[in-house]
């Protein structure tokens, strides 16, 4: 727990003052009380006598509770979902058919994101990208899984690694007024005509930039298993992500660089950009996780699934301390009215 202004914990030191006060009080009232003329009534009094501490008690609990709630504490507590959006970007190019990850990396890919989106709450939008020599959006952001499902079973690969322009597109359809365009960023305005993917009519629009994960709407999960041969700059599309507060949970799949055998049986030479995927993550606010087998894929997923459902946030418990204090004011003042029939 944390304090914003923690200066003012001193405060509790006088807490202990208050009983010294109270006793005092009590041995004052105790030497002026009238006398009892029944000792029956001294005996009733006798029986009652701990009420008389009940309302005095709940004050000082109550002012215990208001100086600390002085001291403006935070807390980290977890909250449901606020993100609206999920797009997944999902790597296609030739070196997803290679079998070191059982029975292949685009089969495991494709069921691990499929575990994903069946454990994933019905009321978020998923979108999907895939990429490799180029990035298409291939669906929609949509509550319906079937299709998104129907897309994933579709996926066909292709030669090269465009890891940069799948963060944009992804960019493009969260943020269809921003004006970001894939083909004029990779050609320049005006140089290639525009497909169904580009949402803006030239270079992005000039925003505000704001802080890195802030953006409590959607987030990117990008799944790769090597490292960018064409397209866009993987790390000024993260600066772009990061600038909209987008957080980037990356996923490198495979070895990080060594051979493995293809479907062939032929040996490819795979490279796995670690670096720059840590990077990614970490520019945006997210993740970087590495998955060797298919089980830790399906893990990787999994895991992804149940922490975007919630969120940590420090919350300031001031407002509800200082409920707390006023509720318990108000029980002892009740209290003494209903046993003495005064505030007191």
């Amino acid at each position: 727990m944390n304090f914003l202004w923690p200066q003012y914990l001193w405060a509790m030191l006088a807490l202990p003052l208050l009983p010294a006060l109270y006793l005092w009080l009590l041995r004052r009232r105790s030497k002026a009380a009238l006398r009892y003329s029944s000792l029956e009534v001294l005996r009733e009094a006798s029986r009652r006598q701990w009420r008389r501490h009940v309302p005095p008690a709940l004050l000082w609990i109550a002012c215990s509770v208001l100086l600390f709630a002085a001291a403006r504490p935070l807390a980290s507590v977890t909250l449901p979902w606020a993100r609206s959006s999920i797009m997944l970007a999902m790597d296609v190019s030739l070196s997803m058919r290679v079998a070191d990850v059982k029975p292949s990396r685009l089969a495991a890919a494709q069921e691990a994101a499929k575990v994903f989106l069946r454990d994933l709450p019905k009321d978020i939008d998923v979108g999907l990208v895939t990429f490799a020599g180029s990035a298409q959006v291939v669906q929609r952001a949509t509550m319906d899984r079937a299709s998104l499902v129907s897309a994933i079973d579709a996926f066909q690969m292709q030669i090269g690694t465009a890891v940069g322009s799948a963060i944009v597109l992804c960019l493009a359809e969260l943020f269809p007024d921003h004006g970001i365009s894939l083909g004029d960023m990779t050609f320049g305005p005006g140089q290639k005509a525009r497909g169904r993917d580009d949402k803006g009519n030239g270079l992005p629009k000039p925003i505000a930039p704001a802080a890195p994960g802030s953006y409590e709407s959607a987030a990117i999960i990008l799944l790769s298993d090597g490292r960018r041969t064409t397209g866009i700059d993987t790390l000024e599309a993260a600066k772009m992500a990061a600038d909209r507060g987008v957080r980037i949970y990356v996923v490198g799949l495979g070895v990080v660089d060594g051979e493995a055998a293809g479907a062939d049986g032929m040996a490819i030479y795979l490279r796995l950009d670690e670096p720059t995927l840590r990077e990614v993550a970490r520019m945006t606010g997210g993740e970087y996780h590495h998955a060797g087998t298919a089980e830790k894929l399906r893990s990787v997923y999994q895991n992804l699934g149940s922490r975007l459902q919630v969120q940590t946030r420090e919350t300031e418990l001031t407002p509800l301390l200082a409920l707390v204090a006023a509720i318990l004011v108000l029980a002892a003042a009740a209290l003494s009215v209903r046993w003495f029939g005064r505030i007191a």
